[in-house]
């Protein structure tokens, strides 16, 4: 770890996660959001479903590590209701399974320390017929429909009011734009720049209710080195320096 010692957040789950920090994605957004307040950490993997991640969760998230995360965000369910492949092979997994290996998840985080919290995000939904068109020698048809993702987003917030994790369910907030089918998504399951600013709008909304000691919310965090020096550009007097390490002239997006 390089010091000083920030606030770790770690993003784990699939390709959602994965291409996150891609050209406008929403964890690159949160890793702009959080500079010099937390280190966001990518642990994405693509094509992963939630019976792959249950397996090694423990090699992510070791539980004798000296550091423990502040804040786990965790998705996973787009590549478990996909419809199922004759051969039994394939990332689908029945949706009773669904729930039992994102509660063993949540229940293994959430124990990595009394205070790493948590935040589930749900299916968004998928632009059917952009799918359809998609092909290649090397796979199988994409079995996507909206409706089975809608079952699992609704099992996964479900499952978190029981649990009391915090979940964002992404297949209603993304269907809010009237034009979602093409503007929120690339190709038609993953997320395009303005898809990701809902991912971002909604974890900060979180972040930002959450009743949690110490808030995560970036706002109220720690700036690293936010102590005044005459190294800092001068100001305008010629007298005086100033600092700079909280200015966001930069975003294209003022967060809230």
């Amino acid at each position: 770890m390089v010091g000083p010692s920030r606030p770790l957040f770690v993003l784990f789950g699939s390709s959602i996660v994965q291409f996150s920090f891609g050209h406008g994605g929403w964890g690159a957004t949160l890793a702009d959001i959080y500079s010099r307040k937390a280190d966001i950490v990518l642990r994405g993997y693509s094509g992963w479903n939630s019976s792959r991640a249950v397996e090694v969760i423990d090699q992510v998230f070791p539980k004798d590590a000296v550091i423990q995360p502040s804040l786990v965000i965790v998705y996973f369910g787009g590549n478990d209701s996909m419809g199922g492949h004759p051969s039994g092979l394939g990332p689908h997994v029945p949706l009773p399974k669904y729930v039992e290996n994102m509660k063993r998840i949540a229940s293994y985080i959430k124990g990595l320390s009394e205070k790493t919290r948590v935040i589930f995000l749900t299916c968004p939904p998928v632009n059917e017929e952009k799918v359809k068109q998609l092909s290649s020698d090397l796979l199988s048809e994409l079995v996507r429909s909206n409706e089975s993702c809608q079952k699992y987003s609704e099992a996964c917030v479900e499952l978190c009011r029981e649990m009391e994790v915090e979940v964002i369910d992404l297949w209603t907030a993304i269907q809010r734009k009237d034009d979602w089918a093409t503007s929120c998504l690339t190709d038609g399951m993953h997320l395009s720049a303005e898809g990701s600013d809902i991912v971002v709008e909604e974890i900060l909304k979180v972040l930002r209710e959450a009743k949690w000691e110490p808030s995560l919310h970036w706002r109220s965090l720690a700036t690293e080195f936010s102590e005044d020096s005459p190294y800092d550009l001068v100001a305008a007097d010629g007298k005086s320096t100033v600092n700079i390490c909280q200015s966001t002239f930069h975003w294209s997006k003022q967060w809230d």
